[in-house]
């Protein structure tokens, strides 16, 4: 009896195809379980977890860092960027730097004259801003620099610039200049009367008497004046009054025997014959005709 229930059991497992089939399933799926459950648990993995993940993909290793750069303070720097250049100070930054200018301002001691009335700059060159003006015939100190056809000069204690060929050693004519010695011409001159006794007396203020008004020729039409002086200083006058003839409005000129005139200017000075007398021969006084 036991031998045959023995085998029939034995039969009975080999002949259950249900059981087997149940077997052969079961496998793949709990292998597809099991891949479910790990996609779910990364998808459902917190934030930390993602971090770290990530970071373990996107951060190089210090030797995946190319040879052209350098960690510094957390930074990649490039050894291949362009260095920064400093530029270097144009020629008007130099000179008007501070401590240059101050310099040149102490060591101003030359003085000169304006020629013509002059803009006034910050600096020299096209780019720089006008200060105001300075007019013909002031003294001004000069330092000694010039850049770019402009010299510099001193006013009211501050560094200038005005263009160059301006200024001169010797002070210039300047119409209508001071007269400070009190003579005076008479009224009813002609105004390039007025203009040579101005310019005289301011050039010679020594010169203290004027003949205008006389009752012949020239003089009665108030357009002759007689500058009463003599000697070198005498010639020294007239040849004042020659080299502005123009500005004057001079006709002619006469002293010491000789006369000199617009009309015959390229002859110079030229012989007169004599008269008789000192006065007459224009020894002691410079004769002047104005238009």
């Amino acid at each position: 009896m036991a031998q045959h229930r023995h085998k029939r059991e034995t039969n009975a497992r080999r002949l259950n195809p249900f059981r087997a089939k149940a077997i052969t399933i079961a496998a793949p799926l709990a292998l597809v379980a099991t891949g479910s459950a790990v996609g779910l648990g990364v998808m459902n993995a917190s934030p930390q977890t993602e971090d770290l993940f990530a970071a373990s993909i996107t951060n190089p290793t210090p030797a995946a860092i190319s040879d052209d750069e350098e960690s510094r303070g957390g930074e990649v720097l490039s050894r291949s960027a362009p260095a920064r250049i400093e530029r270097e100070p144009s020629k008007i930054e130099e000179m008007m730097a501070g401590r240059k200018v101050q310099a040149a301002i102490r060591a101003a001691d030359t003085e000169k004259w304006t020629t013509a009335p002059l803009n006034l700059w910050e600096a020299p060159g096209e780019e720089a801003k006008k200060l105001g003006e300075i007019e013909e015939g002031k003294k001004v100190l000069v330092t000694g620099r010039a850049l770019y056809e402009r010299v510099e000069i001193v006013v009211d204690g501050e560094s200038r610039w005005v263009t160059t060929g301006y200024l001169s050693t010797e002070k210039p004519f300047t119409l209508g200049g001071d007269c400070t010695n009190g003579s005076t011409v008479e009224a009813g001159v002609s105004p390039n009367i007025v203009k040579v006794h101005e310019a005289v007396c301011a050039e010679f203020p020594e010169i203290t008497t004027y003949g205008t008004f006389r009752g012949d020729g020239e003089h009665a039409q108030g357009i002759a004046v007689d500058i009463m002086v003599s000697g070198e200083r005498g010639y020294q006058v007239a040849e004042f009054i020659r080299k502005y003839y123009q500005e004057l409005g001079v006709s002619y000129i006469i002293y010491s025997q000789r006369i000199w005139s617009v009309e015959r200017s390229s002859e110079g000075w030229r012989g007169m014959s004599d008269r008789g007398s000192t006065t007459a021969n224009h020894y002691d006084h410079v004769h002047v005709t104005t238009y």
